[in-house]
This record gives structure tokens, C-alpha cells and sequence, in this order.
């Protein structure tokens, strides 16, 4: 009997231990459940290709089975091809696609030899399932930016187009080349520039340059300069036909310059000479106008 007794102690001990960590386990399973991604549902074929357009640029493509291929689309950042490597195949399988604006989406996919649609427009349809695209990828040029909001301010500059500088510009041969405002929010600068074409000679641009060099010698070589990279740029840069002008917003990494030195902003033009500089002095640097996100002051 005290051995029955003892044997019955021992099992209420080890429920009574093994009761709380199966409420610990069921705690920290619930969070992960309310954070669920909601896939997308695709149909996918053997002799047709389906296109998925996103509204940015594709960064990361991971595919769950060996069932599918994928692949971005030629001269096109934004749209990704998807088709059936095998006929026929019965289980389901998955994609994932992280874009360039921090987005995550997620896409269950089954075979089907008739697929109700070949293409799909993901602008349009987060607009339908909205609560499936609140995620947000941190990426590690970034910080701890958001790229959706940092996309979001880009746009706001972009789109309120106002000029709160009006002393750094370049011109020469038809081009006006002018920096219309620096602003400042989480540790990135956000440059916005303008290029006027009064000519009737398109101006095609073929790449642009953002350096640091020293003064003494920022006309006369390239001699002891410090290029810097630009995270992200509003637009992608093209021409600007005759009689027109283009703006564009450029994102970058804080950064501030000795007296001796300056920010050099350079245009240059595909197959043409008719390049800008702009220079960019450290007292207009930390002038910078803060950005308000909260209100989307800017």
C-alpha cells in the first residue's frame, strides 16, 4: 500500500512539473499563430507560364519544391515567371518573394492543366486581402528603416515637389540641373533633384554619381574622392525628352564633411557631353530638413 501511495506521489509530481512548461509550450505557440501570413493560392501548368507583377523590384525568390521553376523576367525587375517543371504533380508545394520595398509574400500553388489565370497583378490584390501584405523585411543596408516607409517618404518628397533650396544648380547646353532639398529621417539622407531639358535634343541619362572630394581639387581631378552609394532611388533613371522636365529622389547614409570638403552630384549622358555637377556644401548638409513621419511632414 505505501508503495502504491509513493508510486501515485511520483506521477502527481511529474504532471504537476510537466503541466506548466505544456502551458509555457501553448503560450509561446499562440503569438506565432496570430502573426500568420495568409497565402496567396496559385495555379501553376506544365505548357504555359504565368507572370506574377509586383510593385517593386523582386529581391529574393525561394521555391519549395523541385515541382516549379522560376525565374525574373528579362529588362523587367518587377515581374516574376513561374511554371510547372514536371507534369501533372499532385502535391502541393509553395514560393516565397521578398521585394525591394520590404514586402513578403507568400504563395501556396497546386498543378492544374487549365489554370483560371496566367496573370497576376499583386498591387491589386493587396489591395483585396490587405491584412496578408502588413509584413515588413528589414534589410540590412537599411538599418532599422523600413523600407515601405522609407519608399512611402520617397514618394511623399516626390509627389509635394517643393523647392526649399534654391541656391545649388548647374546649366549648360539646354541642361539645368538643380538639388531642390535635402531632408533627414532615421540616420538617411533623402536627396531631391531635378533635371530640366530646354532643348529639343532628348537627354538620356546614363548613370549618376554621388562623391565626396576634397575642394582644391574637385574641379581639376578625381584624386582623393569617396563615392557613396545610393540605397534606393525613387525612380528609375531614364531620358528627359526635349521642352521637359523630371525630378527623382535619391536615398542615402547619413554622413556629414569637413569644411575642406564637398558633395559632388554628378549627371552624366549616354553617348552625349552635356554633363552636370552639382556641389554641395557640409553647412547645407546639416540644414537638412527633418522629416515628420508621424504626420508625413515634409
Amino acid at each position: 500500500m505505501n508503495s502504491l501511495f509513493k508510486t501515485l506521489g511520483a506521477i502527481t509530481l511529474i504532471i504537476g512539473f510537466a503541466m506548466p512548461s505544456f502551458a509555457q509550450d501553448n503560450a509561446t505557440r499562440k503569438p506565432l499563430a496570430l502573426g500568420k501570413i495568409e497565402p496567396y493560392q496559385m495555379e501553376v501548368t506544365y505548357d504555359k507560364t504565368s507572370h506574377l507583377i509586383f510593385p517593386t523590384a523582386i529581391r529574393y525568390v525561394d521555391l519549395g519544391s523541385e515541382y516549379l521553376i522560376a525565374g525574373k523576367a528579362d529588362d523587367a525587375e518587377n515581374v516574376l515567371r513561374v511554371k510547372a517543371s514536371v507534369k501533372d504533380f499532385e502535391q502541393e508545394t509553395n514560393f516565397s518573394v521578398i521585394t525591394n520595398d520590404g514586402r513578403f509574400y507568400s504563395f501556396n500553388v497546386h498543378y492544374s492543366a487549365n489554370p483560371l489565370a496566367l496573370s497576376y497583378d499583386l498591387l491589386t490584390m493587396q489591395k483585396a486581402v490587405e491584412k496578408a501584405n502588413g509584413n515588413d523585411v528589414l534589410f540590412e543596408e537599411l538599418g532599422s528603416s523600413s523600407p515601405s516607409l522609407a519608399g512611402l517618404l520617397m514618394e511623399t518628397i516626390y509627389k509635394k515637389d517643393k523647392r526649399i533650396i534654391k541656391h545649388i544648380g548647374a546649366k549648360s547646353f539646354g541642361i539645368q540641373f538643380i538639388l531642390k532639398g535635402i531632408y533627414i529621417h532615421n540616420g538617411k539622407y533623402y536627396y531631391h533633384t531635378e533635371i530640366r531639358n530646354k532643348s529639343n535634343v532628348p537627354f538620356e541619362i546614363d548613370f549618376i554619381n554621388f562623391k565626396v572630394v576634397d575642394k582644391q581639387v574637385a574641379k581639376r581631378t578625381v584624386v582623393q574622392e569617396r563615392p557613396l552609394i545610393p540605397l534606393r532611388t525613387y525612380k528609375p533613371l531614364g531620358g528627359i525628352s526635349g521642352n521637359m522636365t523630371e525630378q527623382n529622389v535619391f536615398l542615402l547614409d547619413q554622413f556629414t564633411i569637413g569644411d575642406d570638403k564637398i558633395l559632388q552630384i554628378e549627371i552624366f549622358e549616354k553617348n552625349g557631353g552635356r554633363h552636370q555637377t552639382l556641389q554641395v556644401e557640409n553647412l547645407d548638409l546639416i540644414k537638412a530638413r527633418l522629416i515628420d513621419d508621424m504626420h508625413l511632414k515634409i
